[in-house]
């Protein structure tokens, strides 16, 4: 099966970033080149024809798309909005995964399923870039993994097809600190087709350490050897302060950065085989005196101060494998010790009292036992919630705001925890208070409520609290330091040539 496509008739301007590989930084730089454009009084907006990611955001219109693409709307200083991701695929399995489209779900589909729905849903992403690319003066494309994977060129949406389709150029970015970078382009080139080589401007190299003099003859070879330029050498840029893309940064590490200051308070990040929107714990990395760590088994659980609970795609998965591991055992054991317990969406689900799956939406149609740790029964419902909600948290009085992207509707007997916009609660607490869960992500973004959670668990603990927020969780001074560095070490004049502007 190939897919063809026409050029658009919309003659925006439009560059795409490519990449060698996953994770060679495509989405940050996406988000860089929105500010850089914006920075310079253009109307710039990103867009990723189909996003496979279990990170996922909720619009004010109640549809759900990558955390990426919000991320780079926020870059652009843009609501974020569907047609930037108009496909998004959530894995549930290793072999399969819900599709949605356009902000709604249409449904669980395996490899082959999507292979065979992929020329339909290309009319749908070409629509939403027409669409997208009408009401702005750039347009900023993403790719997804590689060009050259010979085994996907030939159903590809994401990459040169739509590049050709967009007329954009494109920038191939490759990560020079794994290694192996100038081949991986040469080899890229090499796996191209003609028509594709033709689109690729030129070269990014990113994540670079060193002095960069000592690239000059690997420069000279790459135009040499392929003809096509360097147009930058981005240096290794740590602690962005910007949400990651997806599951990548996290397994890496992301979670193990140890704080600049006294790190007093160790927070315990349980590490779901499922695990989506852990975006929801990346506030606490900016905290001076917290540690958050990953989880994987009892024994790195060890006494922390408190336990997170995150996102799952696979709530009943995700608890077998909680009972499996001995690590539902220790939650519940620590719990009844004291140890402040939460749960957000599927870890909220979790730390209830059952979970019923009738209609087949993660399981078989399954029914099982929560950890019992609070007071709440959830069935998985076939329609989804996706909505934004603002309100109060009743504890501390802080306003909290987020958005919720769940199937489970669950019913309580517990103390609520929120007061929300069109609910009487939004999440529930145990009698003691120490164990609690909403479905409401994003909560942790609100400064004051952090701080007062962080607080709270210093005074349990014999700590003095501080009293004062200490970390600010806004994005806009990342996004211009961002946009200064890599301004700094891309050709711009050559980018801007590209674009005909």
């Amino acid at each position: 099966m190939i897919l063809k496509c026409s050029p658009t008739s919309v003659a925006t301007p439009a560059l795409m970033i490519q990449g060698t590989c996953s994770n060679a930084g495509k989405s940050i730089l996406t988000a860089a080149f929105c500010r850089i454009l914006l920075q310079d009084g253009l109307s710039v907006a990103p867009f990723k024809a189909q996003n496979m990611s279990l990170n996922s955001y909720v619009t004010r219109h109640g549809e759900e798309m990558g955390r990426a693409q919000v991320v780079q709307a926020q870059a652009a200083k843009l609501d974020p909005d569907v047609r930037m991701n108009p496909v998004l695929l959530k894995p549930s399995s290793d072999t399969g995964s819900q599709v949605i489209v356009m902000g709604r779900p249409v449904a669980n589909m395996s490899v082959g399923d999507y292979l065979r729905y992929k020329p339909e849903v290309f009319l749908k992403v070409q629509a939403a870039y027409d669409s997208l690319a009408a009401e702005h003066q750039v347009i900023i494309l993403e790719g997804a993994g590689s060009p050259a994977e010979v085994n996907l060129k030939h159903h590809d949406i994401v990459n040169m097809p739509m590049a050709r389709y967009a007329k954009a150029k494109v920038l191939l970015v490759g990560d020079i600190d794994r290694g192996g970078v100038f081949a991986s382009f040469v080899g890229t080139m090499e796996i191209l087709d003609q028509w594709e080589r033709d689109l690729l401007a030129g070269f990014l190299v990113n994540r670079f350490r060193g002095q960069k003099s000592l690239l000059d003859d690997a420069l000279t070879y790459m135009e040499e050897k392929t003809g096509k330029p360097v147009l930058g050498v981005v240096d290794y840029l740590p602690n962005l302060g910007l949400p990651e893309e997806d599951s990548v940064s996290f397994k890496n590490g992301l979670f193990e950065q140890q704080s600049q200051g006294r790190a007093d308070i160790d927070l315990a990040l349980i590490d779901l085989p499922h695990i989506s929107n852990f975006t929801d714990f990346e506030p606490f990395l900016a905290e001076p005196d917290v540690r958050i760590r990953l989880v994987k088994t009892p024994q790195d659980l060890g006494r922390p101060h408190a336990i997170l609970l995150p996102g799952s795609k696979n709530v009943v998965a995700d608890l077998h494998s909680l009972e499996a591991s001995g690590l539902a055992s220790r939650i519940k054991h620590l719990a009844a010790e004291g140890i402040e317990v939460v749960g957000i969406c599927g870890g909220f689900q979790i730390l209830g009292r059952h979970i019923a799956d009738p209609h087949h939406v993660e399981s078989l149609g399954e029914s099982l036992a929560g950890l019992g740790l609070l007071d709440i029964d959830t069935v998985l419902e076939k329609e989804k919630t996706l909505t934004l909600k603002s309100g109060v948290h009743l504890p501390s009085g802080c306003q909290v705001r987020g958005y919720e992207i769940h199937h489970g509707i669950s019913a309580s007997e517990g103390p609520p925890l929120l007061s929300l916009s069109g609910d009487e609660d939004g999440g529930v607490l145990s009698a003691d208070g120490l164990v609690w869960g909403s479905y409401l992500h994003g909560i942790f973004d609100s400064d004051s409520f952090r701080r007062w959670f962080i607080d709270r668990v210093r005074s349990r603990n014999g700590l003095a609290p501080l009293g004062r927020i200490q970390a600010c969780y806004d994005l806009e001074p990342a996004f211009d330091r961002l946009a200064a560095a890599v301004r700094e070490q891309m050709d711009m004049a050559r980018v801007y040539a590209l674009l005909g502007l």
